[in-house]
């Protein structure tokens, strides 16, 4: 299997190859730092796998998979990161990625996961299944961000877009993309339910 390692520590990548190369089918194509290598190095060795850290200095890993399926770019990508957070996660499983793993993984289990998502399934890891699960057991509001909170609190108190974004001194743009991922979240379907919801909860 050709694999792709984009991580902007080199002992970081050092350290993923010396695990894959362990493995007689695998073999390390190339190695990036930032998005704009990767997709270089994505279209000069096409790999068929590309491990991909999920922090890239002031970039995002997820970036890549975004300009890679743009330019109908072939290939699987599991996404490293060394944060359990649930939103993070999230926000990976919605670009499509095909696994998600956590630094603190043993080596074996970052063979496994290549293997498994190389042979077209996918691969979460265990600590981030573990904390999936206890989310579905809190409160909506609790899967919300600071931000997200501080949005819901003002849409219960009527406010419009314009006015949110001049309370939180932040673009009208910023504001319309969290009241979307706040009635996403919270399953509701419009600003007046929204403000029901606020009311109902006792946030205002």
């Amino acid at each position: 299997m050709k694999i792709l390692i984009v991580d902007d520590y080199p002992v970081a990548r050092q350290g993923i190859a010396s695990i894959l190369l362990t493995h007689p089918n695998m073999e390390i194509v190339g190695i990036a730092s930032d998005v704009a290598e990767a997709i270089q190095a994505l279209e000069t060795t096409q790999p068929e796998l590309a491990l991909i850290d999920l922090r890239l200095r002031n970039e995002s890993g997820l970036e890549i998979v975004r300009l890679a399926r743009e330019k109908g770019i072939d290939c699987k990508y599991i996404i490293l990161t060394s944060s359990a957070n649930r939103e993070d996660f999230r926000i990976a499983n919605e670009e499509g990625v095909n696994g998600y793993l956590l630094k603190v993984a043993l080596p074996e289990e970052i063979l496994a996961a290549v293997q498994i998502v190389g042979r077209g399934r996918k691969y979460y890891d265990p600590g981030i299944t573990e904390l999936m699960l206890k989310a579905e057991d809190l409160d909506p509001v609790e899967q919300l961000t600071t931000r997200e909170r501080e949005v819901l609190i003002l849409l219960g108190e009527g406010l419009s877009n314009k006015e949110i974004a001049k309370n939180l001194f932040v673009t009208e743009y910023t504001v319309k993309k969290h009241v979307s991922q706040v009635l996403a979240k919270l399953e509701l379907s419009g600003r007046t339910q929204a403000a029901l919801y606020v009311s109902s909860k006792g946030l205002a």
